[in-house]
């Protein structure tokens, strides 16, 4: 009995020792910061600066400066973009003699980066959540003085693709308060990219947006056009785009409905690499083929500061001016949001 005995109580080292290799095989890629320390697991994903990596010995998914980093390998067969915006899919595996990154697809040329250029990988065997991305912002204040109650909602919900990328916002804000009229605006839109070599995109859109203050009852704003990321790091990004805009307008006064073909040009700007806050602005301007004299300007801004692992604050302003409004003397619309969120 005792040889017997002996076997069971050395088994759980033999299924350890059998199953050590299987674990650090499926676990195939690793991580060198330049500390000199390793982390071995399934790099998932590199955006905005931040590399989100899988491990067998934690639930939680670790996310880690790409400026922390030294070297990579790893046999996954990603989608990666460069800062000079080319777009290939192949392997990571570091020089350990130049510090430089090798990307070598099957049956292709490798090509050697520095790894800073670097902005952007994702597993092209990856499943739908880790391509997707969600998020939802609540705020709310009141005021004893005068009875004012404000109630806020931002909401946003994506997918990303090897080649394309589908984005869809909605956002509320409801103001009520004594012997003055309610405030409510309501804007709504879905995006599509589709991205090109050397940073290039086309682009699609249709937004709603609903607005007491310019009477408006309902503009339907459909854009088809393109730009390109002059600069895209893993800091931050400043793209600009253009093309041709469709206008629907109704009003909830007696002004008649407006439709009008407009020309659009803009600019996007967003820095990640500020610790915990990030900023993205955008400023787009939509002057009118069809109506005589007549331009818009959409301008926004949002600072977000993540305070608690996937919980933020955010601060954040729009204004829209409209040279010829519905009502005289409405030509801008601007509103501040103060929200918490939570992000997927």
């Amino acid at each position: 009995m005792k040889p017997v005995k002996q076997l069971f109580g050395a088994l759980p080292m033999v299924i350890c020792l059998v199953l050590m290799p299987m674990l650090l095989l499926a676990q195939k890629d690793s991580v060198i910061f330049k500390n000199g320390n390793t982390i071995v697991g399934e790099m998932k994903s590199l955006n905005n600066g931040v590399l989100t990596m899988e491990t067998s010995f934690s639930k939680n998914d670790f996310t880690i400066k790409w400026s922390e980093i030294r070297s990579v390998f790893s046999d996954t067969r990603f989608l990666i973009t460069l800062a000079d915006g080319r777009r290939i899919n192949g392997n990571l595996k570091s020089r350990p003699d130049s510090g430089r990154v090798v990307t070598a697809d099957p049956g292709r040329t490798d090509i050697e980066v520095a790894l800073e250029d670097i902005v952007f990988i994702k597993g092209l065997k990856s499943d739908f959540w880790s391509r997707a991305k969600a998020s939802i912002d609540v705020g709310m204040s009141l005021t004893k003085a005068n009875n004012l109650r404000q109630f806020s909602v931002r909401s946003a919900v994506g997918y990303l693709a090897d080649r394309w990328q589908l984005d869809a916002n909605f956002n509320t804000l409801f103001s009520k308060q004594d012997s003055v009229e309610d405030t409510k605006r309501t804007d709504a839109a879905i995006n599509y990219k589709y991205f090109l070599q050397h940073d290039w995109y086309l682009g699609a859109s249709l937004s709603f947006l609903s607005n007491t203050e310019q009477a408006l009852r309902l503009r339907t704003t459909g854009k088809i056009g393109g730009g390109k990321l002059l600069k895209h790091t893993n800091k931050s990004y400043w793209g600009v785009g253009g093309g041709l805009s469709v206008n629907n307008e109704s009003f909830t006064n007696e002004t008649p409905a407006r439709n009008s073909l407009e020309a659009y040009a803009g600019t996007e700007l967003n820095l990640f690499d500020i610790g915990d806050l990030s900023l993205l602005s955008s400023w787009y301007v939509y002057p009118s083929l069809t109506e005589s004299g007549r331009w818009r300007s959409d301008f926004s801004f949002d600072a977000k500061y993540e305070f608690w692992k996937d919980f933020y604050f955010r601060a954040g302003t729009t204004v829209n001016y409209d040279n010829q409004p519905a009502v005289a003397g409405k030509e801008t619309d601007f509103v501040f949001q103060f929200t918490v969120g939570w992000s997927l």
